[in-house]
């Protein structure tokens, strides 16, 4: 017979629903303004942004995908899509051309500056503003120890 399954108290219930409804309703609010304000989605955002904050903006797609925590077949679909709107290309990694890189293109660079300060300003608005400096401290070290965890697996 199995083991009982360690039920959470009402206490851990409680932290566990508001813990997911944040995860669903802060990606959802924070693709809203950039897809209004800037026609990206919160994941492309973060595409452009890792690339613009890389030496060279280039980054092999293997190591973007693992910096984005995505799996590399969606990474590629984003790419495709962003290379399409001519916000980034794709070209052989010179060091090893059976790797791709994504390099960040000049209208890339320009549409990633444009849109940061609506984004900085959401974040600010949805999570950071109202928060004492220990809150803030708290949620990164919660949010690196539920990452840690989702790591191990």
């Amino acid at each position: 017979m199995p083991d009982e399954p360690r039920w959470l108290t009402d206490r851990e219930r409680e932290a566990w629903l508001a813990l997911a409804k944040l995860m669903f309703n802060l990606p959802s609010a924070l693709d809203a303004q950039l897809l209004r304000d800037n026609n990206l989605t919160l994941f492309d955002y973060f595409v452009l942004s890792v690339l613009s904050m890389t030496p060279g903006r280039t980054l092999r797609l293997s190591d973007l995908a693992g910096q984005l925590s995505s799996s590399l077949s969606r990474l590629s679909n984003v790419v495709k899509r962003l290379e399409r709107r001519g916000l980034l290309r794709r070209e052989p990694d010179a060091d090893n051309p059976r790797y791709t890189n994504a390099v960040l293109t000049d209208a890339g660079w320009e549409l990633v500056v444009a849109a940061a300060p609506g984004h900085v300003a959401a974040v600010r608005r949805y999570v950071i503003d109202g928060l004492t400096d220990h809150q803030i401290d708290v949620l990164r070290e919660i949010a690196c120890h539920v990452t840690r965890n989702l790591a191990v697996d």
